[in-house]
């Protein structure tokens, strides 16, 4: 996915934490500025995926058991079906 570049920002960082972006960078075939982007889009997600989810569990709902349930019934349907063909 190319995406253009708007702004130019001045950003400092440790040496080791420069010299391990790169490295990964490098390995991913990717320049560094655009893997720090998308290192920088992948916190964010998870940041907004670990807020959902806190407040899924506040809310008090079980989908664990709810996906668990889920998958019985599934079974259950294939077991009728595919018993009586």
């Amino acid at each position: 996915m190319l995406r253009r570049m708007t702004k130019k920002v001045t950003l400092s960082f440790p040496d080791d934490t420069i010299e391990e972006a790169r490295r990964f960078a490098e390995r991913d075939g990717m320049t560094l500025s655009a893997w720090m982007d998308q290192a920088a889009r992948e916190k964010a997600l998870r940041e907004v995926f670990a807020a959902h989810a806190a407040a899924v569990q506040r809310a008090g709902f079980d989908l664990e058991a709810a996906a668990l349930a889920d998958e019985r019934e599934v079974a259950m349907v294939d077991a009728a079906i595919f018993r009586a063909a």
